[in-house]
């Protein structure tokens, strides 16, 4: 594994890691941006055949790209960048939308629930020379104080019920006035429906599918885009 282009700092964070999981750097291209992302080899042995969508309590949902992720990354890198703009990608795990979005120039905060969360992307956003970076643990039921931003993301971020309002305490506490959220999830996450009956109280709710590739065959991912009413 290369550390050659990680500060001091961080080759210490990645050493942390690599106490407890196995891990490398993998290359991911999204249209015009080249990434290295910092991941775990050895992912059968941390999911033990657990089941994504009947596990959603214990399931480490943070450790794998999702083809969710994936597809968020790509309208994030198809989306023009001005100047300034702010992004926060709530529940980032590996994080991949938001180093894209980084990458394209916005001013990113990557957040989620446990710091050896926050490590993997700390190494990540270093090893790709992504400076205009920050991270942020956020518990939704009680979410810090911070600037609003301009774009909110999330790639399968809906698990249980009682997580919605608590989410959509989140992006009302941190979206600009005229900010967009985006939020991306395999159709087969039932919470989904459910969510977006709450969501469109305070949102317009625009929703498009697009069908993806993965181990297991074709996949339905359905992106919603929101903005307040």
């Amino acid at each position: 594994m290369n550390e050659i282009h990680l500060p001091e700092k961080t080759r210490d964070v990645l050493h942390r890691i690599s106490k407890k999981y196995k891990v490398g750097f993998e290359p991911l291209r999204i249209r015009d941006v080249e990434l290295k992302i910092l991941q775990v080899q050895d992912l059968e042995h941390l999911l033990a055949g657990r089941d994504p969508f009947a596990d959603v309590s214990s399931f480490p949902f943070w450790v794998k790209l999702w083809e969710a992720s994936l597809l968020l990354a790509d309208i994030m890198a198809s989306m023009p960048c001005q100047p300034g703009q702010t992004l926060l990608e709530l529940g980032a795990g590996l994080a991949a939308p938001g180093l894209v979005a980084a990458a394209k120039g916005y001013k990113v905060t990557l957040s989620d629930y446990e710091p050896h969360i926050l490590d993997f992307q700390r190494v990540s956003a270093a090893a790709n020379g992504l400076q205009d970076v920050a991270f942020r643990m956020i518990d939704w039921k009680k979410p810090p104080a911070m600037p609003l931003f301009d774009t909110i993301i999330g790639a399968e971020i809906l698990f249980r019920d009682e997580f919605f309002q608590p989410l959509l305490n989140v992006f009302k506490q941190y979206l600009a006035p005229q900010g967009t959220i985006y939020i991306a999830h395999d159709a087969r996450r039932k919470s989904l429906p459910k969510f977006l009956d709450l969501a469109q109280k305070e949102y317009e709710v625009a929703v498009s599918a697009r069908k993806m590739k993965s181990d297991e065959g074709e996949l339905t991912i359905i992106i919603n885009r929101l903005k307040r009413k």
